[in-house]
């Protein structure tokens, strides 16, 4: 039975890498890491979120973004990852809360849509 997540993947579109990493290790500040020799020739691009979570990026031929399905990435401080993105030039789009989170909606620079969400302190 399965204990856990490896990895998440989207599809991005050939030749793009250094946007990806322009975005996903820039404004989100994931660690990109290396693909394996015999995958790098298929292009795309792999992160590190933490130990034993990656994202990946793979190019798909033709590209099409995913404008509902999407990753949701747990963050820190919201605000700080808003400004971040605000400032480099994306999108914010809000949506209802969940219980026990903020969140919002961006799309990466090949407009794949992606949530993030932070924690909200229990009020007493």
């Amino acid at each position: 039975m399965i204990k856990q997540i490896h990895h998440v993947q989207l599809a991005m579109p050939r030749g793009r890498e250094n946007d990806a990493e322009a975005f996903y290790s820039g404004v989100l500040g994931l660690k990109r890491i290396s693909k394996p020799a015999h995958l790098e020739v298929r292009g795309g691009c792999w992160f590190s979120v933490d130990e034993g979570l990656q994202f990946h990026l793979g190019v798909e031929d033709p590209f099409s973004p995913a404008r509902k399905a999407h990753p949701a990435f747990l963050v820190e401080d919201l605000k700080v990852v808003r400004d971040a993105l605000e400032a480099s030039g994306y999108d914010i789009v809000l949506d209802t809360q969940l219980q026990g989170f903020e969140r919002f909606y961006t799309f990466d620079p090949f407009g794949n849509r992606l949530e993030l969400v932070c924690p909200v302190p229990p009020t007493l």
